[in-house]
């Protein structure tokens, strides 16, 4: 492994551009997470907890802080200005590849959110973590991901699609790229 897969991620991190700043989840976002993650389609589509209550939006910031420290992943609150929290943009070093996820809360669709938080988060990637290639992973059934990773610039890889269950639920993932430019 290169040494920008292990090296740790910084304690603080504020992303600026695209019309928005990702930034660190505070305890001040406890209170507003629930509305954003605890929704069918989140709960469908993506791995985080359902229902999402209290409780949840403790272990997500508790879990989010931890990864970091790991030096595993970044979750960090989808922002117009820095205040309140529209949604969560992730970015995990994965055996596949430096993977980006996201999520938007249900009253802060159709603003292009997802696609400028996933293009911030792929510059991140490629200018301090030294990535090649950033990916999403994404069922084919889920039109407003695919949507997004259009917009955003990754295209289909023709690799395996990724098999397992979730929730109860099987899935197959398709894998989309985006190199560096």
């Amino acid at each position: 492994m290169s040494s920008s897969t292990t090296s740790p991620f910084p304690d603080r991190i504020e992303l600026t551009g695209e019309g928005l700043v990702l930034r660190d989840w505070t305890e001040a976002d406890l209170a507003a997470m629930p509305d954003l993650f605890d929704h069918p389609d989140i709960a469908y589509w993506t791995p985080i907890v359902s229902p999402f209550d209290d409780d949840a939006a403790r272990t997500r910031l508790e879990r989010a802080r931890t990864l970091r420290a790991q030096g595993t992943a970044i979750l960090l609150a989808i922002t117009v200005d820095g205040g309140a929290p529209l949604g969560e943009a992730m970015l995990k070093r994965a055996p596949e590849g430096t993977e980006i996820g996201y999520a938007v809360g249900p009253a802060h669709r159709g603003q292009g959110l997802a696609a400028r938080a996933v293009r911030l988060m792929a510059a991140y990637a490629f200018e301090e973590l030294g990535a090649e290639q950033v990916i999403l992973e994404l069922e084919a059934e889920n039109a407003a991901s695919v949507a997004v990773a259009t917009k955003a610039g990754f295209r289909l890889l023709d690799v395996p699609l990724i098999k397992g269950e979730e929730k109860g639920r099987p899935f197959a993932l398709q894998t989309w790229g985006l190199d560096r430019p």
